[in-house]
């Protein structure tokens, strides 16, 4: 599932009031931090299925030179969208899909985040809940 013209905010049962850069842990990249740097380092360069195919090959250390094959296996299974995301549930970053599906991200104490909120002809999207209620 891919979205156009879409606004993720933060899940609103988040703890955090601004954006955090997510860092690697034990020296290791997370799936947090894979998906900030090539959302946030490339606005509007990468659809969702970009960047979760990426984050799998750099989380793995994946090189191949068969990515078609290895992205057709890696889709074969649903995946969740960037509403269940990291960024949006624990580190304060809103998402945005652009008319051609291509993402950025905003921090949630950003005046382009708010200006977000208010858009017309933008679909507003709440970021999952980390907890059930």
């Amino acid at each position: 599932m891919s979205y156009k013209n879409t606004f993720i905010t933060i899940s609103e049962d988040s703890t955090v009031d601004s954006g955090i850069a997510p860092q690697p842990r034990n020296n290791k990249p997370t799936i947090a931090s894979i998906e900030y740097d090539l959302i946030h380092n490339n606005p509007y360069e990468f659809s969702q299925e970009d960047v979760q195919f990426q984050t799998y090959l750099r989380k793995n250390q994946i090189e191949s030179n068969q990515l078609d094959e290895l992205r057709k296996q890696f889709f074969e299974k649903p995946k969740a969208c960037f509403r269940a995301s990291p960024l949006v549930k624990k580190y304060g970053w809103g998402i945005h899909y652009d008319n051609e599906g291509k993402l950025a991200i905003y921090a949630v104490n950003s005046e382009a985040y708010e200006q977000f909120l208010h858009a017309d002809q933008i679909t507003l999207l709440k970021g999952m809940r980390t907890k059930r209620k």
